[in-house]
């Protein structure tokens, strides 16, 4: 299983499927089945039954699971690919190695 670049909270766009070209933002990141729910992307239609009459019964809209290949992550309104660079900083003493994202397109660090 591959290290996922996609968090929650990004803005993303759908490069493929039926919803091509959409953005919006990740709602849910699946990392077992490397998937994630984008907002307003991928809607599906579910039928709900009333919970012992209490509840509303209907047809509901929701978001389902994308896989994470098939959206790119936007950085200033561009979509880019994702990279990852491991830095070691000397923190009381202690050797840590910090992880940081960046967009490829530009170089420029993500979080």
């Amino acid at each position: 299983m591959a290290k996922m670049k996609i968090k929650k909270g990004d803005t993303v766009r759908v490069i493929a499927g039926k919803d091509k070209g959409k953005e919006g933002k990740v709602l849910v990141v699946d990392h077992k089945n490397e998937r994630v729910i984008v907002e307003g992307a991928n809607m599906a239609t579910k039928h709900v039954r009333s919970q012992n009459g209490l509840g509303q019964s209907g047809i509901i809209h929701q978001e389902a699971p994308i896989h994470v290949s098939n959206v790119m992550l936007l950085h200033d309104g561009q979509p880019t690919r994702v990279g990852i660079k491991e830095e070691v900083k000397t923190v009381d003493g202690k050797q840590v190695t910090v992880r940081t994202r960046f967009a490829k397109k530009t170089g420029e660090v993500i979080d």
